[in-house]
């Protein structure tokens, strides 16, 4: 059908609709293993690969050490991104082959940059008795994906808009801003509300977000994120409504601006696989079985590592990843001479 109209009245197009809101299953996930202890993963996964620069998403706890053993994931490789731990219940002992020794507790926020390579460890303390927390990764664009690695720890003052308590991990939001380094326009926070309560938060428009409940249910722009499930906006609005269900509500807020290229080199290596860049030392890893045999050792250099079957009992966890780490950091012919002289992992 054609307009026949030679001077047609001029209109003014309405704002763009209110984007819709998608809602992410999460997966269970062995962290380190098949006899690990289990992670809930909302991202990656087919229907969304990336919220921003934000690549994996991965939700735990809370965990009684007792019966699940905590965690223990020995030193192991990354390149091309950046890891953040947040923890809300218990306490994760971090070292790594920049020469970084540290704590992760709840309320305050350790972020890696494996940038060309790294080689780290996390193990829940003996004191922990229950572990709760998110493990998320950065991917770093490809114009700074070879950036020297390096550790940064900070922690963020909690501060108010209304009822809602919020926590700035990674980069800025209403005016808090974390002062750890990022490659890209990102925000990460914790936030807090109420039973019943709601609050508006002013965004970048240029964002993509992501809102990971992690107790309680939440109202996303009206659409109903229960828990463990995390539910993605897509860019264009400047405001962000949350609305806490019949319980206190607390969540993660995730956000970028979407990364636009291709992150197909941001992999974590869990077992020995060939080695094309001579900078990123090999995985320590070994594979589970279904039936209890004797683990199969892999060679890390001269020396040979059993991790499986035989592996140590719970009480002895922290001490024996320390050992792997100071042994395979700091200790290997292959690794470069700035970790093997780094003397806080190597005491």
């Amino acid at each position: 059908m054609s307009n026949l109209e030679v001077e047609p009245d001029e209109l003014v197009a309405d704002a763009q609709p209110e984007p819709s809101i998608q809602v992410l299953e999460p997966r269970e996930v062995p962290l380190g293993g098949p006899r690990a202890m289990t992670v809930r993963r909302t991202l990656p996964q087919r229907a969304r690969s990336l919220i921003g620069a934000w690549c994996f998403v991965d939700h735990y706890g809370p965990d009684d050490v007792a019966e699940t053993g905590g965690m223990t994931v020995p030193p192991h490789p990354h390149t091309g991104l950046q890891t953040v731990s947040w923890l809300f219940e218990g306490e994760v002992e971090h070292r790594d082959s920049s020469g970084a020794h540290a704590m992760v507790r709840p309320g305050e926020v350790n972020l890696m940059t494996a940038g060309s390579g790294i080689q780290h460890s996390e193990v829940s303390t003996p004191e922990t008795r229950r572990l709760h927390g998110a493990q998320l990764w950065v991917a770093l664009p490809d114009r700074d994906r070879h950036v020297a690695p390096f550790f940064e720890h900070a922690e963020p003052e909690p501060f108010t808009i209304g009822a809602a308590t919020l926590r700035v991990l990674v980069g800025e939001l209403a005016g808090s801003s974390s002062p750890v380094r990022t490659f890209t326009d990102l925000v990460g926070a914790q936030l807090d509300l109420p039973a019943g309560a709601s609050v508006d938060l002013t965004v970048d428009p240029r964002f993509e977000h992501g809102l990971l409940v992690d107790a309680g249910t939440a109202l996303l722009d009206h659409t109903e994120i229960p828990r463990d499930r995390l539910g993605y906006r897509a860019p264009g609005s400047g405001s962000l409504r949350i609305t806490a269900g019949d319980a206190p509500l607390r969540a993660l807020l995730l956000g970028g601006e979407p990364l636009g290229e291709p992150h197909r080199h941001v992999v974590e290596l869990h077992r020995p696989q060939p080695r094309r860049d001579r900078r990123v030392p090999r995985a320590v890893a070994g594979r589970g079985h279904r039936r209890r045999r004797r683990a199969r050792p892999f060679r890390h250099g001269r020396r040979v590592v059993r991790i499986g079957a035989a592996g140590p009992g719970a009480a002895d966890r922290a001490a024996h990843a320390a050992r792997l780490t100071r042994r395979y950091s700091c200790g290997s012919p292959r690794f470069s001479s700035r970790a093997r002289s780094s003397a806080s992992i190597c005491e």
